[in-house]
This record gives structure tokens, C-alpha cells and sequence, in this order.
């Protein structure tokens, strides 16, 4: 079974008040630099075949501190990107509140387009497909971790999950946090959601029911875009 990592980036300045999206020269603050740090740290004694990254620099900066001490390059999967949110690209959190768009984003996000940019739904098929083919490349037996953006890890997470895109809005992908997912040949497993802890991966061997017996934190609630 392949096992896929998924870190979200650490904490820019624009993380939080503004929808940074596709913002080129968004880079890690100090507490993102020291947030990634923590994240290798806590992925240590985790044997990586791969790291794949979104292009953009806080991503990069976040899977470089990972790569620190291995013998691995970061590898650049625009696949991973942001979402394309178009003309809501740089806006305010509070302003984009007040457009008609917004419960749709928040209700039901399969139908939502950002004007001038993607559908969510798009950046999911483009998220996952990057996803399954990475699998196969890296093979079953292969770990790797891929650093990318919240809503794009939320939509993997709710594709592993068997859940429409309405629901990806209740899972969260917080800074630096990690989710594992498992991928079997006959479905995915997710292992952790949205995990802040030392991570310690099951053997192959306590898994011989293919993973039905595996657990992992729950996920909380989430909000809509500006988790970038």
C-alpha cells in the first residue's frame, strides 16, 4: 500500500486576513519557518522515497526543511498548486464574506467557480489525479509525503474519504499540520487528519485486514477559502 503524507505549508503574513491563493513572493514568516522545522522534526525517523511540492515559495520552503538531512530533492508538481481563485486573489477574508459567491463556496462548493479562475471541482480532479499518479509511480510499498495548500488537501482528503466535495468544507488542514492516507488497492485509508503530533506509521504487518483497523484523530469543522 502506498502511503501519502500530506503536509500543509506553515504560516505566512497573509495567512488568515487575506486569500493569498496564487500570490507570487508569499513566503514563510518566522513562525511558518519555525512551524516547518517542527514538521521535519516530527517526520525524523519517517522514511520518505519522495517529496513532492506545489510551486509556490511557501510550499517549497515548507518541503525543504523536510528534505534537510536526506538524500532527496524536492520534486515540483504544479498539480499541487493553490486553487486559481481569480479575481478573489489578495482579498480580504471579511470583504469576500459579503459577495453572493461566498455561501456557495461554504454550502455547496462543487458548484462554486471563482470569477476569473477555477472551479473547486476542477481543483479537486487535478489534485486527486496528481495523487493517484504519484502512487503508481512511487509504487505500493513507497511513503511520501506532498506539501500543498488547505483546500487542496481538503479535497484529497474527502476523495479518500468517499465524500462529495459539498462536504470538504467540515474537514481542516491547518498550518503545518499532517494527514496520512493509506492507499489500497481497493480503497484509500486515512490513517490521521489534521495531526500535530510525532507521527509513527503502522507496519504493513498489523495491517493484514488492509487497514480496516486503522485509526486516526478526527477532523474538525473547516472554513471555506483563506486556509491558503
Amino acid at each position: 500500500m502506498t502511503t501519502l503524507l500530506l503536509a500543509r505549508h506553515g504560516l505566512t503574513d497573509l495567512t488568515g486576513p487575506v486569500l493569498a491563493g496564487r500570490t507570487p513572493g508569499v513566503h514563510l514568516s518566522d513562525a511558518g519557518r519555525a512551524q516547518a522545522a517542527a514538521l521535519a522534526g516530527r517526520l525524523a525517523s519517517v522514511r520518505l522515497d519522495a517529496i513532492v511540492s506545489s510551486p509556490l515559495e511557501r510550499c517549497a520552503e515548507t518541503a525543504q526543511a523536510v528534505a534537510g538531512g536526506r538524500d532527496l530533492t524536492v520534486l515540483t508538481d504544479e498539480r499541487l498548486i493553490e486553487c486559481d481563485y481569480g479575481a478573489w486573489t489578495g482579498r480580504a477574508l471579511k470583504e469576500l464574506a459579503q459577495e453572493p459567491l461566498w455561501p456557495v463556496v461554504q454550502a455547496h462548493p462543487s458548484a462554486a467557480e471563482f470569477p476569473g479562475g477555477e472551479s473547486l471541482a476542477a481543483m479537486q480532479h487535478r489534485a486527486v489525479t496528481a495523487v493517484r499518479e504519484w502512487n503508481r509511480r512511487l509504487g505500493e510499498k513507497a511513503v511520501y509525503l506532498a506539501c500543498s495548500h488547505g483546500d487542496v488537501i481538503k479535497a484529497i482528503v474527502a476523495d479518500a474519504l468517499g465524500l462529495h466535495l459539498d462536504h470538504f468544507q467540515r474537514i481542516t488542514a491547518d498550518p503545518a499540520a499532517l494527514t496520512v492516507i493509506r492507499y489500497a488497492p481497493l480503497r484509500p485509508f486515512v490513517l490521521r487528519v489534521n495531526d500535530m503530533g510525532e507521527l509513527r506509521l503502522p507496519e504493513d504487518s498489523e495491517e493484514k485486514d488492509g487497514g480496516e483497523n486503522s485509526t486516526g484523530s478526527d477532523a474538525a469543522v473547516g472554513g471555506g477559502p483563506g486556509t491558503t
